[in-house]
């Protein structure tokens, strides 16, 4: 029932009671006046609570209303924080393949600051952005950091790749601080003052110091060779293969896997010798060249080396 239809009906009864009201005022007086206001009063309090009912009503249409928009924002709420978790989740993964990237390519101190945050700017004027603008610009932002991955993907397999490649290439020195006290090719003779090929470079050493591997490979003899005395020999593949002579001690056996930088032997005078040295070869496709040439090509790319 409406609010008019209760109106029309109480004004109806209202009307009835008046007349029956006239005719009885008329015969009692007293009567006739406590019933107008008994009739007053209760009009009066029917309206009121027919006001209050429809009051009450709209109210709670009101507030079911109001607690569904709130749920509705609250889900696309939430729905935006696991969009923007995985968004930061992807950023994370992009900054640390960065930061491994700029250690493997040994780029400059402070080249790449992945943690600094970066300058942005630009001018007005501002307007409040709408959802679908935002779901568009989440949308671009997670497609740009796909693609961004997946090309420092490839680049840090090819920049690997490249390092194992630049790691079997003998250019480290096979000890540590030293220097060359006898270069490759013609000299005069050591023992007999006559003139000799020498067919590697020494390096000055004392005894018990470790020889060190100058690239990656295996070791392809372990032992002792006329005239060279304790003698190790690493294949790097690609048809390189360094030989390490006069060595006190072989750390290393036959088929063992060495890295650039891990020690093989231990320093000596073994074999024909006058000395304390180690006696360095680089031979490439079976035939010795001038290790001179590699010691220069430090890898670019190289990492640290854990023995």
């Amino acid at each position: 029932m409406t609010y008019s239809t209760i109106l029309n009906k109480t004004r109806v009864q209202l009307s009835s009671l008046l007349q029956r009201a006239g005719y009885w005022g008329a015969q009692r007086p007293a009567l006739a006046m406590a019933l107008l206001l008994g009739t007053g009063t209760a009009l009066g309090a029917g309206v009121t609570l027919a006001d209050n009912a429809m009051l009450r009503s709209k109210a709670d249409r009101q507030e079911a209303l109001i607690a569904a928009t709130r749920r509705d924002a609250q889900r696309e709420i939430n729905a935006l924080a696991a969009r923007m978790g995985e968004l930061q989740a992807e950023a994370n993964r992009l900054n640390a393949l960065g930061e491994r990237l700029t250690r493997i390519g040994q780029l400059q101190d402070g080249e790449f600051d992945f943690d600094k945050p970066v300058g942005v700017g630009g001018v007005g004027p501002v307007r409040d952005m709408t959802k679908p603008e935002l779901d568009e610009g989440m949308a671009t932002l997670g497609a740009q950091f796909k693609a961004s991955g997946e090309q420092l993907s490839v680049l840090e397999s090819l920049l690997f790749n490249r390092q194992l490649d630049m790691n079997a290439v003998p250019g480290r020195e096979p000890i540590a601080n030293s220097y060359i006290t006898s270069g490759f090719g013609g000299r005069a003779d050591p023992f007999s003052g006559g003139h000799a090929n020498h067919k590697g470079i020494d390096f000055k050493a004392n005894v018990g110091d470790p020889v060190l591997a100058v690239a990656d490979g295996v070791v392809s003899y372990s032992g002792v060779r006329s005239g060279y005395g304790n003698v190790i020999e690493v294949d790097h593949g690609n048809g390189y293969v360094t030989r390490y002579a006069h060595n006190s001690r072989l750390t290393r056996k036959v088929g063992e896997l060495v890295r650039a930088g891990q020690e093989i032997a231990k320093a000596g005078s073994t074999g024909r010798s006058t000395g304390a040295h180690v006696h360095f070869e680089v031979w490439e496709n079976n035939r010795v060249v001038n290790p001179r040439k590699f010691l220069s090509q430090q890898s670019p790319l190289k990492m640290e080396i854990k023995g």
